[in-house]
């Protein structure tokens, strides 16, 4: 097992997952998704930060300041970003970002329904902060 990173150097230290949203999400017109999904992935974001940093898939405790700033949609590439803002003896606060990175353009002359495009500058979807709680470090 690796040792553990000291608790001073926690803050900074930032963990991304990118995935693709299947059509079976979609839950609204358009293909969209509802913002459930974008917290599921928070989640998923912050387990692997929790055993990173402690050892242990640690627990949600609060989720403050959600936003939710664009669509996300079915067919689109996501990359979702969790960074420590702080960290206590037994909590850790994170800032979570969802981004659409890539998105299906199945609409203009000559695109086929498969079509997609990255996207530059990427689309900040959802943010928000979080806390999770782990156990204390012996």
């Amino acid at each position: 097992m690796t040792a553990l990173p000291p608790l001073d150097q926690l803050v900074g230290t930032t963990v991304t997952h990118r995935r693709y949203v299947p059509y079976s999400h979609a839950h609204y017109a358009g293909n969209l998704v509802d913002g459930a999904y974008s917290l599921a992935a928070f989640g998923d974001v912050a387990t692997e930060m929790c055993i990173r940093t402690d050892g242990d898939e640690g627990l949600f405790a609060s989720y403050s300041d959600v936003q939710f700033r664009a669509a996300v949609r079915a067919g689109d590439c996501l990359e979702i970003e969790a960074r420590i803002v702080r960290a206590g003896t037994r909590s850790r606060e994170m800032d979570f970002e969802v981004r659409v990175v890539a998105r299906g353009t199945s609409e203009g002359a000559g695109a086929l329904e498969s079509s997609a495009s990255l996207l530059d500058p990427p689309i900040v979807a959802t943010t928000a902060r979080g806390v999770v709680v782990v156990p204390a470090r012996t």
